[in-house]
C-alpha cells in the first residue's frame, strides 16, 4: 500500500507532525519500535516545560520580557560560530522558533487545551554579563500535567485520524533503510519486532519475527536522539567540554538509540554539529528504575554548596542551576565524573525539584490539592522517597559524620574534613551582612526579589552549619545523559539537505533528529524549555509543508 506520508517515531515530533496532516486528509503511516505503550515518547516523561515570551504567566508575576531580550539571549547561549554552514539553518530556525514563542506559541496550544501552572520557573539562569548565556528573566513555563499534559492532545488527534482511517499506526516496527529510486527518498523498509507487553519507557525485545517495505511520496525522521546509547554519546563527546565520562547514568529510556540518524546519513543525508549535546551534572540514580541505568535529575535552587569530588568548591559562576555545561566542562577537568550538593533541609524543602512526569505527581495529576502540599514543611513525597532510598543521599546530623559518609559511599575517600568545614564556614561568614563579595549569596539573595522564587523556589538565605539547621545532607551527583543538540541539517519546510546543501527530495526531518531544526537552533548551549518546544514547532512547520 502506498502512502502520502510515512513518520518515524512516534514520539512529540511526529505526533505534532501527524495531528497537522490530520487537517489535510493525507493518509499517513506512523512507524515506530516501541510498543503502543510508549507512544509520545521522551515527551511523555518530561517535565512539561517549555519556553514563551511575553507571556500573560510572566506578565501576572511581574516579569518584563520580549521578542529582543529573548533573542538576544538565545544568540549569547547559541554561540553560533560556524554561520556560512553548519550553522546556517541552525540560526534561520532559532530566529523563527523565538518569534513563534513570543507568538504563535501560546495561543495556538491554548486551543489545544493546554494550560500552564502560574509560576513560571527562571531555568538556566547564566551568570555572566548580559549578552552572554542564560534566560535574562524566567521563562520556563511547566504545562499543567506535566508530560503526558503535553503529549496527550496530539495523541488524541492521531487517534481520531486512526479511527477516521488516515492514520495507519504500526508500532513495533524498526526502520532499518530508507528507500531510494533515482535520488528521490522513496519509502522505507525494516524489522517487525516481536510483540512486547512492557510497560511505557522499559526496554523492550529485539526480536525479529518479520520485515516490511512501504512507500510514500514523502518520508519523515522524527526518531530522536542518541541520549539512549552512551557509548555513542561518549563517541561523539566534544574535547571542549574535557575527556568523555567514565560513568554515565540515562535520563532518556534505551530506546532513544540515535540509529534512525545512521540510516539517514547513509541515504546521503548532512549530520552537522554532531558534537554538540545536553547533558545534565546533577544526576541521581533512581531507587526505582523504569529503564536500564536510569538516572533522575535534579532541579536545584542557588542555594546549594557545590563542591567537586575533591571537595573544592566550584568557582563563580558554576551555581546550581546557573549553567550546566560550563560546569560539566568544570567536573570534567577535575578527572572525575561526579560531584556534590552540601544543604540543609530548609534548602532541599524549597529548591530540591526533581525532573520527570512521574516524580511530580501533583502536576501531572493536575491535583491543585496536592500542588498546595508543597508549601508544607519538609520535602516533597518523590523527594523525601529518594533521601530514604537513593544510593546517593546522605542526611547525618553534623559535618563529620557526614563528610564520613560522602567517603565511604564513593570509597574514593577524597574529601578532607578540615577543609570542607573551612569552605562552608566562610561561606557562612558572609551571612553576616546583607552585603557580600560570595556571589552564590548574591545571587541567592538577588533571586527571591522575583515573586516566584521568593515563593516557591528558593530557601531563606541561612547559614549552613548553624545546629538550628540541622540536619546535613549531601547528594553525589553523576552526569545524566539527555539531549542531542546537533543532527540532520533542515531548511524551514523540515527538508533535509544533502552535503550540497541540497533537498533531498522526498525525505524530511523534525524534533531532535534535525538538532531541533536545521540541524542545531541551540547552537551550543538551550536555554531550556525549548527541547519540547523545538519539537512541537519543527511537528507543525513539516505538517504544514506536506499538506
Amino acid at each position: 500500500m502506498r502512502y502520502d506520508v510515512i513518520i518515524i517515531g512516534a514520539g512529540l515530533a511526529g505526533l505534532t507532525a501527524a495531528a497537522e496532516l490530520c487537517e489535510s486528509n493525507k493518509k499517513i503511516l506512523l512507524l515506530d519500535q516501541e510498543p503502543q505503550a510508549s507512544l509520545g515518547g521522551q515527551a511523555w516523561w518530561s517535565f512539561g516545560g517549555l519556553f514563551l515570551v511575553d507571556s500573560p504567566e510572566q506578565r501576572r508575576m511581574g516579569i518584563k520580557d520580549s521578542k529582543e531580550l529573548a533573542w538576544q539571549d538565545w544568540l549569547g547561549t547559541a554561540g553560533f560560530d560556524k554561520h556560512e554552514d553548519d550553522d546556517y539553518w541552525g540560526i534561520k530556525w532559532a530566529e523563527a522558533y523565538v518569534d513563534f514563542a513570543s507568538g504563535q506559541k501560546r495561543e495556538w496550544l491554548s486551543r489545544l487545551g493546554i494550560k500552564f501552572f502560574p509560576v513560571v520557573g527562571w531555568a538556566e539562569r547564566g551568570g555572566y554579563l548580559a549578552d552572554g548565556h542564560g534566560n535574562s528573566v524566567p521563562r520556563f513555563h511547566i504545562v499543567w500535567g506535566t508530560g503526558p499534559g503535553i503529549v496527550t492532545p496530539f495523541a488524541e488527534k492521531v487517534k481520531e485520524g486512526i479511527k477516521n482511517g488516515l492514520i495507519d499506526y504500526r508500532p513495533r516496527h524498526q526502520v532499518t533503510a530508507l528507500e531510494m529510486e533515482q535520488g528521490i527518498i522513496t519509502g522505507v523498509s525494516g524489522n517487525i519486532l516481536i510483540e512486547s507487553i512492557v510497560l511505557r519507557g522499559e526496554a523492550s525485545s529485539r526480536e525479529v519475527v518479520g520485515d516490511f517495505t512501504y512507500f510514500a511520496d514523502h518520508i519523515v525522521v522524527s526518531s530522536g536522539g542518541i541520549g539512549g546509547n552512551i557509548d555513542l554519546v561518549k563517541a561523539n563527546w566534544p574535547e571542549r567540554l574535557g575527556a568523555p565520562p567514565t560513568n554515565m547514568i540515562s535520563g532518556v529510556p534505551a530506546h532513544v538509540d540515535g540509529k534512525m540518524l545512521k540510516i539517514s546519513e547513509t541515504a546521503g543525508g548532512k549530520i552537522v554539529n554532531r558534537d554538540r549535546m545536553w547533558h545534565y551534572t546533577e544526576g541521581i540514580k533512581n531507587w526505582n528504575p523504569i529503564w536500564p541505568n536510569h538516572g533522575i535529575r535534579i532541579l536545584p535552587g542557588p542555594s546549594s554548596i557545590w563542591l567537586d569530588a575533591r571537595g573544592k568548591r566550584f568557582p563563580a559562576p558554576n551555581f546550581p542551576g546557573f549553567d550546566t555545561l560550563g560546569t560539566l566542562q568544570a567536573i570534567q577537568r577535575t578527572g572525575y565524573d561526579y560531584s556534590w550538593f552540601i544543604l540543609t533541609e530548609k534548602i532541599i524543602e524549597k529548591e530540591f525539584a526533581l525532573s520527570g512526569s512521574e516524580q511530580n505527581p501533583d502536576l501531572t495529576e493536575k491535583s491543585i490539592k496536592k500542588v498546595l502540599s508543597r508549601l508544607s514543611p519538609g520535602p516533597t513525597k518523590p523527594v523525601k522517597a529518594f533521601m530514604e532510598n537513593g544510593e546517593d543521599f546522605i542526611v547525618r546530623d553534623n559535618l563529620a559524620d557526614l563528610v564520613a559518609g560522602m567517603n565511604k559511599l564513593t570509597g574514593d575517600h577524597l574529601l578532607r574534613l578540615e577543609e570542607v568545614k573551612q569552605q562552608i564556614l566562610a561561606r557562612d561568614r558572609e551571612m553576616e551582612n546583607a552585603f557580600t563579595k560570595d556571589l552564590q549569596i548574591t545571587a541567592m539573595r538577588g533571586a527571591r526579589n522575583y515573586l516566584g522564587d521568593k515563593l516557591i523556589r528558593v530557601a531563606k538565605p541561612h547559614k549552613i552549619l548553624d545546629a538550628k539547621n540541622a540536619p546535613l545532607i549531601a547528594v553525589r551527583l553523576n552526569l545524566l545523559s539527555r539531549k542531542t543538540l546537533g543532527g540532520l541539517q533542515t531548511d524551514l519546510s523540515g527538508r533535509v539537505l544533502n552535503d550540497a546543501g541540497e533537498p533531498i527530495k522526498g525525505l524530511y526531518a523534525a524534533g531532535e533528529a534535525a538538532g531541533f531544526g536545521g540541524g542545531g537552533v541551540h547552537g551550543y548551549r538551550s536555554l531550556e524549555g525549548t527541547f519540547l518546544g523545538g519539537c512541537l514547532f519543527t511537528g507543525r512547520q513539516v505538517g504544514k509543508a506536506l499538506k
